[in-house]
């Protein structure tokens, strides 16, 4: 790899001349990383002394479309300045590229991505004791292995879910199918939400047969509906943030990227139109994709 010489040296000049700890280096390494491999993504092959503004400023809008949120998108960028800055005073390269880029400005008003912490804490806020409860926990868990859209989630079908595979096949926008890997407390809360509430309940609408997820007259869930509930559990929460389904999706795409989560995987799986040209752009294969949440989602890593 053209950069490895490049990336190498900075990481010997973060510390021995910066002293930083470990999991610094590790953090800027990774920021760089994720440009380069942004590029692979792109299929441009571009030398560190080639890479113009406007190509960070590409970079910074994908991650943006990624749903990755301004703080981590910030601190990205911040990595990638002090690469620069480090080839700048090596005299690698002429021109910093990274010059003038101020970076998605911070906003004032309440982030809408949620820390680990806080999703654990959501879901600890759910009433196990309570009719829904086994339901509710189900879906929130699937909203946060998955990174799935509102509408995604209400039109889950039973049919569509494949435990023993560790797969979900999702429908999104457009009508275009795509698999998912699904994490195995997902799995567990999914099963137990089958076994212990679904299959008893007294009725179902025969156009709902399939729906995974039901209320408790046998109907497929609204839209609106998972956001009440979200709203209800971010206040039990103690959480003061403006929080929707979307929050979970955005999360789950954050998480994935801060842990180091090969961006082409994260893409496929939040269902985006690929920003590249067909040519350009390789799909990734189902077994890629389930050991980039083995290796990265949050609640994986936990288990």
């Amino acid at each position: 790899m053209v950069w490895s010489p490049y990336i190498k040296g900075f990481e010997a000049y973060l510390l021995m001349e910066k002293s930083l700890s470990k999991n610094s280096i590790e953090a800027y390494l990774r920021d760089v990383e994720k440009l380069v491999e942004y590029f692979g993504v792109k299929g441009v092959e571009l030398m560190p002394e080639k890479v113009k503004g406007k190509h960070i400023e590409d970079f910074l809008s994908y991650l943006s479309d990624l749903g990755l949120s301004e703080k981590s998108s910030a601190r990205m960028l911040s990595g990638i300045k002090a690469f620069y800055k480090y080839l700048m005073m090596e005299d690698a390269i002429t021109d910093d590229p990274t010059d003038g880029i101020s970076g998605p400005k911070l906003s004032r008003y309440l982030p809408d991505v949620l820390s680990i912490e806080e999703v654990e804490a959501i879901i600890a806020a759910i009433d196990m004791s309570e009719p829904t409860g086994q339901r509710n926990r189900a879906m929130m868990e699937t909203l946060y292995a998955c990174g799935l859209r509102v509408s995604e989630l209400v039109n889950l079908r039973r049919s569509h879910y494949f435990p023993d595979q560790g797969f979900l096949r999702v429908i999104g926008k457009n009508n275009k199918e795509r698999l998912i890997p699904i994490g195995s407390t997902a799995i567990l809360h999914i099963d137990l939400y089958l076994d212990t509430i679904r299959r008893h309940l007294p009725t179902i609408a025969p156009k709902d047969e399939d729906i995974l997820f039901l209320n408790r007259r046998g109907a497929r869930l609204s839209r609106v509906m998972i956001f009440h509930i979200i709203k209800d559990l971010t206040a039990k929460a103690g959480i003061h943030k403006s929080v929707s389904p979307h929050t979970f999706r955005h999360s789950f795409a954050t998480h994935l990227v801060e842990m180091g989560a090969d961006l082409r995987a994260v893409q496929e799986m939040l269902g985006h139109e690929s920003i590249l040209t067909t040519e350009i752009y390789t799909h990734v294969n189902a077994e890629f994709l389930r050991q980039t949440i083995l290796d990265y989602h949050p609640m994986s890593r936990k288990s």
